[in-house]
């Protein structure tokens, strides 16, 4: 693998357009959302693309998604029916991917696809991410910015943490406001959740008039492997105190080592999750994470902590 003195760009024209500059080049540039930090690189560019999964060390099979600069251009890369544009007119920008029919002439890295005849599609509600995006003038993969299977990062100073000197460089955003990953859903052959993410399910189906149906199983989207987003030290779900030995993540008013939201407040837990669980997996103990409501922003945290808690591979 290369080695890079990675850049750390500050969130001004000057960093911008040497942000855009790398990701033209074939470099990858970690990014902010308003979800969590992406390593994003030119979609069009094979070299560009495997250079993703060699940073992170992800699997091959584990696709990507591409991240486009507003609504109108997805039209050129994937097959649009009435719901996904329902979706995008509603959601977009922000915390929503659609997985959708690729089409032909795309023109688009087979390995971003996973060899699948679908690709995922977002347009990030982030400023940063919306400027870079234009002045890079392609579609760019972005998974989250860090080691395959580890916890995502909402800071800049958490992708050097994992990716120091295998990118190019970071461009310093500030906190992911959102903290969780974007909720992925597709339309065909029906509206489908594929992962619960940082746009609660039921704003989903209340746009739609119905209810999303159950992923039936197999990765075609990001985010599906069992064990994911997991930090070193071991998780157990669901507990009212910790054991000795334990730290606790806590919810709500309670005694507990770190809190995601003294207030029980959902929005404010998926902001802190990932940094909660960085800051615990430091002290070096297991981790017992209490109960969380399971509806809105619950779903998916509840979703990243079951595959924190899944045994590694």
């Amino acid at each position: 693998m290369t080695e890079y003195r990675t850049e750390h760009l500050q969130p001004d024209t000057k960093g911008l357009a040497r942000a855009a500059e790398l990701l033209r080049s074939g470099a990858l540039v970690a990014l902010p959302t308003e979800t969590v930090y992406g390593l994003g690189g030119d979609a069009t560019d094979d070299t560009a693309v495997a250079r993703i999964f060699e940073a992170k060390g992800r699997p091959s099979f584990n696709p990507l998604i591409i991240h486009l600069s507003d609504a109108a251009k997805a039209e050129r890369y994937v097959e649009m029916d009435e719901d996904a544009r329902r979706l995008a007119d509603a959601f977009w920008p922000g915390a929503l991917t659609l997985v959708l029919p690729l089409k032909p002439d795309a023109g688009i890295a087979p390995l971003v696809t996973a060899g699948l005849p679908t690709v995922a599609v977002r347009v990030p509600e982030h400023p940063l991410a919306r400027d870079l995006l234009r002045l890079t003038g392609r579609p760019v993969a972005a998974p989250s910015a860090n080691p395959s299977g580890r916890i995502s990062p909402t800071t800049a100073q958490h992708v050097l943490d994992g990716l120091d000197g295998r990118i190019a460089a970071v461009l310093d955003g500030g906190p992911c406001p959102v903290g969780v990953e974007s909720t992925i859903v597709t339309t065909q052959p029906e509206p489908t959740l594929l992962r619960p993410g940082g746009l609660p399910v039921e704003a989903i189906e209340a746009c739609l008039g119905a209810p999303l149906a159950a992923h039936g199983g197999g990765i075609n989207a990001p985010g599906q492997m069992t064990s994911h987003y997991a930090p070193e030290a071991a998780i157990r779900l669901e507990a009212d105190s910790a054991r000795p030995g334990e730290s606790l993540l806590g919810f709500g008013h309670m005694d507990c080592d770190l809190n995601l939201s003294p207030a029980g407040d959902l929005v404010e837990a998926a902001a802190n999750l990932f940094s909660a669980m960085r800051k615990l997996d430091e002290i070096g103990k297991p981790i017992a994470v209490a109960p969380i409501p399971d509806h809105g922003l619950g779903r998916a945290i509840n979703d990243r902590l079951r595959r924190a808690a899944a045994p590694k591979d």
